[in-house]
């Protein structure tokens, strides 16, 4: 079996050979472009390496094993591989029946004539800004805490903007601080904004925070890595499809820990986008 490996640039190569073994030719690569051949992919990184390559992995639909190797994980997590122990010993089964796939979800963002997939969250607002500040600090503060620092700061300076929300056919305008649109459960480092979200059951999660007191909003981030922030009044969740946001003012949307595009967007999903390998069922 010959597999590709798609390394981000702060990650050893030395990390892919406890994935070697006889019958396994591992190529690491920059992309996948000429990889028909590949039975397999690894990607040793966070969510931001999977965002990049992910118009290939769903254009080659390889089953794609990712090893949490970056400073947000939320997408290994969200296919139960909490660490790189976890990922070898899915590998392992892999290697020895191939069966440990499964196809899931991908979340399209459609902005004029640009698409760009995204697999964890899509948000607009607040949470968009303190995803930008927290990819301008140095990679050890990041992976400790730097995005709910970064959402702190955001939230003192963020003043909430309308925004007209379509969700499969409901009209929705409100004052908002952000609205998060969520394949899986997390982003930023274990941060469940959207916590009923699943990767293959065809729906987006959206989680709209209105506009509150500051000081309310404050004593609330916190609660949002246990998924408890859907008890305040001023949190809307609910499930679509299909979901378009406009807003006052031209707004960031950051998907994946990246930025993807500006509104008014569009976002969808592709059922069954890409196969992923998954850690083995006991037996």
């Amino acid at each position: 079996m010959i597999a590709a490996a798609l390394l981000h640039p702060d990650v050893s190569t030395k990390v892919v050979d406890r994935f070697r073994s006889s019958g396994t030719e591992i190529k690491i690569q920059d992309t996948l472009e000429h990889s028909e051949n590949c039975s397999a992919v690894l990607i040793f990184g966070g969510d931001g390496t999977v965002h990049r390559h992910l118009a290939q992995l769903h254009q080659y639909k390889n089953p794609t094993l990712v090893v949490p190797t970056g400073s947000g994980n939320d997408f290994a997590r969200a296919l139960g591989i909490r660490s790189i122990d976890i990922a070898l010993r899915a590998w392992k089964q892999f290697c020895l029946d191939g069966k440990n796939f499964k196809d899931i979800d991908l979340g399209v963002i459609r902005a004029g004539s640009k698409e760009t997939l995204f697999c964890c969250v899509a948000g607009v607002g607040m949470d968009a800004e303190a995803n930008a500040r927290a990819n301008r600090m140095p990679p050890w503060l990041k992976s400790r805490g730097g995005y709910v620092l970064a959402a702190l700061q955001s939230l003192i300076a963020f003043k909430p903007t309308e925004m007209n929300i379509t969700a499969d056919g409901r009209e929705i305008r409100r004052s908002a601080f952000f609205i998060a649109v969520g394949n899986a459960l997390s982003y930023g480092g274990g941060m469940k904004v959207t916590p009923q979200a699943t990767l293959d059951d065809g729906l987006l999660d959206i989680c709209l925070v209105s506009r509150m007191n500051k000081l309310k909003l404050l004593c609330w981030v916190p609660t949002i890595f246990f998924g408890k922030h859907l008890h305040l009044n001023e949190v809307e969740y609910f499930q679509a499809r299909q979901i378009a946001i406009e807003a006052e003012r031209k707004l960031d949307l950051y998907a994946d820990g990246d930025c993807a595009a500006q509104t008014p967007i569009q976002i969808g999903l592709i059922r069954r986008g890409l196969r992923v390998i998954v850690p083995a069922l006991p037996s």
